[in-house]
């Protein structure tokens, strides 16, 4: 049932998105998280040890709570009927993925441009990375649209893909909350230094498998997108560690080798200019269709992850009920 249920909900997602007037978890996470940052950080010691002691409590506590929350719902939903359980979960699955707002979101950058040129461009791309986008030219703004598509195929899709289909709704929900305390307090500036650490590392574990997984099944699927796969694999291998997070650069290097593209490098975050690595050949210049390119490979790598997961839970399930 669980297969089904994410499936269908992936579907929902394609379908529809996220509407604004439909309440979403992610804002419900964002609003506990502010609550509790600051009654943990007053119940601690004002240390550091202190407060890196607060923020690991966040982040044990909303993920595991999220997950029980969620259990607890359809555990409810399949007393009543196993109908209504498929449902709230389908339901779950819808909430959790985000490939069709990630889709919508990255082409509207293009579609700005295109009506009201780079000013407008800069507001879109503002929408959905966090550097500062009033700096960027043309080409600046285009790569950040497909930077933002590359790392949050993983993140976005097919990393909450990986946890459905392990552990359904529940661990489903608990990873979103996890990704969500990474981009909330997962910073370091000199607020989150310490008390978004244990924030972020818990979210570079539990990405570490997914982004691989991901950054393989992008190449994978180049030729059914008229990408090239070699220069995914070449690029993978040689630049999948050129980031200071050990999962960001998997997807993005996968992305850039498909693309011809050279991608990342120094960017600026809250007025200061930050060196980073680039990632990719220049075989070409940058151009806006390439926000459409990476879409296609984000969701083309998508729904081969919805696939080849959901075939290896279905053999797991088979493999256990044959040796019971």
């Amino acid at each position: 049932m669980t297969i089904l249920a994410v499936a269908a909900g992936f579907a929902a997602d394609l379908a529809f998105g996220d509407p604004r007037w439909l309440p979403h978890p992610v804002v419900a996470m964002g609003r506990a998280t502010t609550w509790a940052e600051g009654r943990l950080r007053g119940a601690f010691p004002q240390t550091s040890a202190g407060t890196r002691a607060a923020g690991l409590v966040l982040a044990v506590a909303l993920p595991l709570a999220c997950g029980l929350l969620t259990w607890g719902i359809l555990h409810f939903c399949g007393m009543v009927h196993s109908g209504l359980r498929f449902v709230a979960e389908a339901w779950a699955s819808y909430q959790i993925l985000a490939a069709c707002e990630l889709r919508r979101q990255s082409l509207a950058v293009a579609r700005a441009f295109s009506k009201g040129g780079l000013v407008a461009a800069r507001e879109a791309v503002g929408r959905i990375v966090g550097r500062d986008t009033s700096v960027l030219d043309e080409q600046g703004v285009a790569r950040a649209a497909v930077e933002t598509v590359a790392e949050n195929a993983s993140d976005g899709v097919i990393a909450p893909l990986f946890y459905l289909m392990i552990g359904g709704a529940p661990l489903g929900m608990a990873y979103k909350a996890v990704n969500t305390l990474d981009s909330m307090v997962g910073y370091k500036n000199e607020r989150y230094i310490d008390f978004g650490c244990a924030s972020a590392r818990l979210d570079d574990a539990v990405n570490w498998i997914p982004s691989r997984l991901s950054a393989l099944l992008m190449i994978a699927v180049c030729p059914i997108v008229g990408l090239d796969a070699r220069g995914a694999a070449r690029i993978w291998r040689r630049d999948r560690r050129r980031h200071a997070s050990p999962n960001a650069a998997q997807t993005e290097s996968a992305c850039a080798g498909a693309l011809g593209l050279r991608l990342a490098g120094p960017a600026v975050y809250f007025g200061k200019l930050v060196e980073k690595p680039t990632i990719g050949d220049a075989s070409r210049e940058i151009e806006w269709g390439d926000i459409a390119r990476a879409t296609r490979l984000m969701l083309a790598a998508s729904v081969c992850a919805l696939v080849v997961f959901g075939a290896a839970r279905a053999a797991v399930v088979l493999a256990v009920g044959a040796m019971a």
